[in-house]
């Protein structure tokens, strides 16, 4: 059990990535806190981590909120007893179309999912893994923040922010025996490709997507978790600061 008494909170975990790294999570040991905005999937995520022998409760909470992320924070140190590992997961799509033709109001929502939320797990979790001797933050970036794609300029910008903040907390939680790393997920086949795509997933979208992937596919949610489980285990006692590419080799 590679995560055996830690205890684990995954924003975004109702579905997608978070969903395959909260289930991961749970058969590796640890205790999750499986957030996400939607009770109903949540709840069912839970289930299935129930279903199957671990440990987990579902919390809903606003990522952007600094009142619920708070509130979050709180419910894992009640319920499990303190924080070891923060996922911050939860992120929104940028609808495909010029940059200015996006509003403001998509902007902010974008910067706020994509990119506050990192400001208010740090507030509320850091203190926490400082109390445990230490911790691991693994945030869910993107390809796009590496090699961006036209159309979705803000969202790629959202991105590039959450390396830039990866690797900037890296050396500041160092001597808090904090490890912090990001993924860069190439896309995957969850509800986000079709924005990414514009709205209209059409075969040929697809493939103009896939061509892009010298593996040929799309990433899945198992993908993701085994790299966030290597991350937020201790097998990467010595990783910090780095910006994991899970592409099929897209930024090569």
């Amino acid at each position: 059990m590679r995560l055996q008494d830690k205890v684990a909170i995954v924003t975004g975990a109702g579905a997608g990535f978070g969903r395959g790294i909260a289930r991961r999570f749970a058969e590796e040991g640890a205790s999750v806190i499986v957030n996400d905005i939607n009770k109903v999937n949540g709840e069912d995520v839970v289930a299935e981590i129930h279903n199957s022998g671990g440990a987990a409760i579902f919390v809903s909470a606003d990522v952007s909120s600094g009142a619920d992320m708070a509130t979050l924070v709180q419910r894992a140190v009640a319920e499990f007893g303190g924080l070891d590992i923060m996922v911050n997961n939860a992120g929104v799509p940028q609808r495909n179309m010029p940059m200015g033709e996006v509003t403001e109001d998509a902007f902010d929502q974008i910067f706020n999912v994509n990119v506050k939320s990192l400001y208010w797990a740090a507030i509320h979790g850091n203190p926490e893994m400082r109390k445990r001797g230490g911790g691991a933050i693994v945030n869910t970036s993107s390809t796009a923040a590496l090699s961006p794609r036209a159309g979705l300029v803000w969202y790629n910008a959202s991105k590039g922010a959450v390396n830039t903040i990866t690797k900037g907390m890296a050396i500041e939680l160092a001597s808090d025996n904090i490890r912090v790393n990001a993924i860069c997920p190439v896309a995957g086949e969850t509800q986000m490709l079709a924005e990414f795509a514009g709205g209209d997933l059409t075969e040929e979208k697809r493939k103009l997507f896939l061509d892009t992937i010298p593996l040929g596919r799309f990433s899945q949610p198992l993908d993701i978790a085994n790299a966030a489980l290597f991350l937020a285990s201790d097998e990467a006692a010595m990783i910090t600061g780095i910006c994991m590419e899970v592409d099929g080799g897209r930024c090569i």
